[in-house]
């Protein structure tokens, strides 16, 4: 049942005047009746707005589930637009989407990780109202990536929509949901810029067409322009040659960034698109095997982000700016958008900003026995390279982007997963090969020569082994493969509340506790201070994650809460670490705040000096365990006792409870600090 609030998508001044030879986009976020396709009909459908999950939908249930859901909305198109050519655009639909127009069908698309473009056109009643019907499904399938996952698949149309109008000819948004204007570089120096501007049409000019390049410096200086005329019967695809001398290359310090306007003219038709971009190097030092942006080292700082917090799937552009907020204050270099991309916004804020990114196809294998991540079947394969396409192709004209994921922790089962691999590097390389591809892996063998660049994920020390494994595994590592080109990728639970050694202990066996987890860390960066191999550390996760299939409903490696209003102590051991322009000082364990043992053992990391500890009113003598690691050791009495450190006109504390009913009155003994003893 179509609802009866018809919702008009032009101001009446356009249904007057037609703005001849402009595009016009229009963002289609609002008016969505949404109802689940087990409701048989919409006699009951909700007001929704676009971005929208039903997994985070209270009127939907507000729980994770897989099912498939109906968005329909109503919209007016003018007859002075039956000239035109219109396209609906999807940022986001999770994970298949199919849309019907007028009750027919206009497309498909399959996978929730990239954008997407469907035409419309020959479906619309000009001079009448439209029915928009999109009907959306996260259940799982085996050809559609990402089939093994423990992240949350958010069901929905989970980023905006919008209609794109535009004359009979001009410019394409139907080239793999890009916006048919892609800039590829080929030489980037300081004394020149070069490359080419690859431009895709509608279709073939049938009169004589002019299309016009112009590339702009950040203050609106014309670095190149070029115009070439369309005769006739042309490819739809147009290759511009440019360059330019005296650049300004994008780099951390200094994200510079250019414009580059695309315009088409044939006869009354007209059309334009502006794109943003910047020019950097990204290589890897055979030498050293280590990156190098611009000729210069570098060795990234990453944390691993997922999609969603604790209101869902959903993230808005304040969403983003608040946790890009959180890797600049943690002092992070780079971000791995973990499975799949994030939206657009993200990378465009990336390139303002100058973060580094690792965007990943979701070819991934969810961390559980018996866990299946490749079908090799045709439409799986034919799928994943779809996919791949598309991020690449979305992605390619952000300099943040330094690197292509491919997949992340395969187990390697036949030779037809390698050779399919393997295919899609070349897809990869040849869509793009300016920068690297990357995989993530804690396997061994062939699977780990595929890719430009290999992630170990390390986890000796957690579950199995001693931290102090890491430096043997390095040496054997650096030994055996010292010609791949490596990272390392490594993380530990630490779930709030969970703080008591009683719970540590439980069962035998330790749990995620907020300290394990940051005693975690700790090792892992004292043993990696001095390491030469590799090319990068990424900290698995900045925030902590929905994933239904663990106990606990989420996974909490995170270094911040889901909520992101709870910052864990090893978020602050990198602070100190990564953060050159803000010091810290943190008292580790600080919500431990009961106590059962008389010897304590305190941690503080700071980067802003040495820290001096006070325990009640004694001064207690702390050493330098690793680069801002400092520890001591001291012996309380009972009762209540303020803890507090201070550096650098910095400062933190806690106060602390001694339960002695729970320990032998032997154990209560004196406070000893630095010579000095307090008694009561």
């Amino acid at each position: 049942m179509i609802p009866t609030k018809r919702l008009f998508l032009l101001l009446a001044a356009l249904l007057a005047v037609a703005t001849a030879g402009a595009r016009e986009v229009y963002p289609l976020n609002d008016g969505w009746q949404f109802f689940f396709k087990t409701e048989n009909d919409s006699g009951n459908a909700r007001l929704v707005s676009l971005p929208h999950s039903w997994n985070t939908d209270p009127m939907a249930g507000s729980r994770f589930e897989e099912r498939t859901g109906h968005y329909l909305n109503e919209i007016y198109v003018p007859v002075d637009w039956s000239e035109k050519r219109l396209f609906l655009k999807c940022r986001g639909a999770r994970s298949v989407a199919d849309l019907f127009v007028n009750g027919r069908f206009a497309g498909e698309h399959r996978g929730g990780a990239a954008a997407f473009t469907i035409e419309i056109t020959s479906l619309i009643r000009f001079g009448a109202n439209n029915t928009l019907l999109m009907v959306v499904s996260n259940n799982f399938r085996s050809d559609v990536l990402p089939v093994s996952t423990d992240m949350n698949l958010y069901g929905g149309l989970y980023r905006g929509v919008e209609l794109i109008v535009t004359d009979r000819n001009g410019l394409s948004p139907l080239y793999y949901g890009t916006e048919g204007v892609l800039v590829r570089t080929e030489e980037a120096t300081p004394e020149e810029v070069r490359g080419t501007i690859e431009v895709h049409l509608l279709a073939d000019p049938q009169e004589e067409a002019t299309l016009s390049v112009e590339l702009l410096s950040k203050d609106d200086k014309v670095l190149f322009s070029r115009s070439q005329r369309l005769r006739g019967k042309q490819n739809t695809v147009q290759r511009i040659p440019f360059s330019f001398r005296d650049a300004r290359l994008w780099s951390f310090a200094d994200p510079n960034l250019y414009r580059v306007v695309v315009r088409f003219e044939e006869g009354d038709c007209r059309d334009s698109v502006t794109v943003r971009t910047g020019f950097r190097r990204i290589a890897i030092d055979e030498a050293s095997g280590r990156l190098t942006l611009n000729g210069e080292p570098l060795r990234l700082r990453g944390v691993v982000l997922h999609h969603d917090n604790a209101e869902g799937g959903t993230l808005s552009d304040a969403d983003y700016d608040e946790d890009l907020r959180i890797v600049r204050d943690l002092g992070a270099t780079a971000i791995r958008s973990a499975v799949q991309p994030h939206g657009r916004y993200l990378y465009d804020r990336c390139d303002e900003t100058g973060l580094g990114a690792w965007v990943d196809l979701p070819l991934h294998r969810a961390p559980y026995l018996g866990e299946v991540a490749y079908y090799s079947t045709p439409l799986f394969e034919q799928q994943a390279e779809e996919q791949l396409c598309e991020i690449v192709l979305q992605q390619l004209n952000h300099p943040s982007v330094l690197m292509w994921g491919l997949f992340s922790r395969l187990e390697p089962r036949d030779e037809r997963m390698i050779d399919f691999l393997k295919r899609l590097n070349e897809t990869a390389r040849r869509l793009d090969p300016t920068r690297p591809t990357v995989a993530c892996s804690d396997q061994d063998g062939p699977i780990n020569f595929i890719t430009d660049l290999i992630v170990w994920h390390q986890e000796v020390g957690w579950q199995r082994g001693s931290t102090a494994d890491l430096t043997l595994w390095r040496d054997r590592l650096a030994a055996r493969w010292a010609h791949l080109h490596s990272a390392i990728s490594y993380g530990g639970e630490g779930l709030l509340g969970m703080t008591h050694r009683e719970l540590e202990l439980a069962k035998g066996v330790p749990v995620g506790t907020e300290r394990r987890q940051a005693q975690f860390h700790e090792e892992y960066c004292r043993q990696l201070e001095a390491d030469t191999l590799f090319w990068g550390t990424w900290v698995e996760h900045l925030f902590e994650y929905g994933a239904s299939r663990r106990p606990n409903g989420l996974d909490g490696r995170g270094l911040v809460t889901l909520n992101r209003k709870e910052k864990k102590d090893a978020y602050y051991l990198y602070r100190a670490l990564w953060n050159e322009a803000q010091p810290t000082v943190h008292l580790a364990g600080r919500r431990e705040r009961l106590s059962f043992d008389a010897l304590q053992h305190f941690t503080v990391y700071s980067s802003a000096g040495d820290p001096v500890l006070v325990v009640d009113d004694d001064t207690v003598a702390m050493h330098r365990y690793a680069p801002c690691q400092y520890r001591s050791d001291t012996l309380f009495v009972d009762g209540f006792v303020p803890v507090r450190v201070s550096a650098g006109g910095l400062g933190d504390g806690t106060v602390i409870q001694i339960g002695n009913d729970l320990r032998p009155r032997s154990h209560q003994v004196p406070l000893r600090t630095g010579g000095r003893r307090k008694t009561n």
